[in-house]
């Protein structure tokens, strides 16, 4: 496994990044977000601002250092990825809605639902790469999956469920013993001499379970870019750190890009045929690019000109 990651890119490199995520997590959570608080528009822009500009510096280091190929590679992996977890911030605000978590609260429950999906997409990443490096015919395996994937949220309706009364939340319920009147502000609550665990651990766990859901589509897709492991992580963990501070921007505007759908289904099913085809027609990495581009573009130009009509209450 070591040597794996080594021949992806020199060891200076993987702990370098390391050590730049670390001290940017604990300059967040540390030092600008010790107090809970809900965070301001102009807050969340800036920090959005902050690791989009990281991401785009990190970029160029992979471009200088390791080529024009690998430096569009990850450009692409980065925009697929930010596009597709989009998806997440819909959810989200479903989720917090439903559970009634106040905004002030919602930004901790995203910090360590984030720190949980770095771990659990690092391990999908690397059992990922490795299995198509050393299995060729699993590439058809996630090329068929990704159409699938696209089709069926391209026809499929959707369906509102009640996320606080799923089979999920009832079984950890079941194990766990829990505090309903806990709150969201810590993961324990101690009641009569006993310690109980509080709904902001349920919501974490939901998070958690459904952040793990998407990354069963989009690891997937960002591998139809590129099978460098250091590209694909990297890339991934630069889109999905961006998230939290994305969501606090974008939260009251959500219904605004009703059509994103849409595109996300024409960007997954694309990216499975061009794994499906690559033994027989590569299709050029600035290609991909600009098509994922072009549909993300068009999607939230046709949101915003054909606004979702909602039906008047009686």
């Amino acid at each position: 496994m070591l040597h794996a990651l080594l021949q992806s890119a020199p060891w200076w490199a993987w702990v370098g990044f390391h050590l730049l995520i670390f001290a940017m997590l604990a300059v967040d959570l540390g030092v600008f977000n010790r107090k809970i608080h809900a965070p301001s528009a102009r807050e969340a822009a800036t920090w959005s601002a902050v690791w989009i500009g990281l991401a785009l510096v990190f970029n160029g280091v992979v471009w200088h250092y390791m080529g024009f190929q690998r430096g569009a590679e990850w450009f692409t992996s980065y925009i697929l990825e930010k596009s597709l977890s989009v998806d997440n911030l819909f959810v989200f605000v479903m989720l917090f809605g439903a559970f009634q978590v106040e905004i002030k609260n919602q930004h901790r429950i995203l910090y360590w639902g984030i720190l949980g999906a770095l771990i659990m997409r690092a391990i999908m990443i690397l059992a990922g790469t490795a299995l198509l490096n050393r299995f060729e015919w699993m590439m058809y395996v996630f090329g068929l999956f990704l159409v699938y994937t696209g089709i069926h949220m391209f026809v499929a309706e959707e369906k509102q469920g009640d996320p606080t009364d799923n089979r999920l939340v009832r079984f950890i319920k079941a194990i766990l013993p829990f505090d309903s009147e806990g709150g969201h502000q810590s993961f324990t609550v101690k009641r009569g001499g006993r310690r109980l665990f509080t709904p902001m651990l349920l919501v974490l766990l939901v998070v958690e379970a459904t952040d793990l859901v998407f990354a069963v589509d989009s690891i997937p897709a960002v591998l139809a870019v590129t099978r460098d492991t250091f590209t694909v992580y990297t890339s991934n963990i630069f889109a999905i750190l961006g998230l939290r501070s994305l969501y606090f921007l974008l939260a009251k505007m959500m219904d605004r890009f009703h059509r994103l759908k849409t595109g996300l289904a024409v960007i997954l099913s694309f990216v499975g045929i061009k794994m499906c085809i690559a033994n027989w027609y590569h299709i050029p990495i600035l290609i991909s690019l600009l098509f994922i581009a072009a549909v993300l573009s068009g999607c939230i130009v046709a949101s915003l000109a054909w606004p979702e009509e909602h039906p008047e209450e009686p």
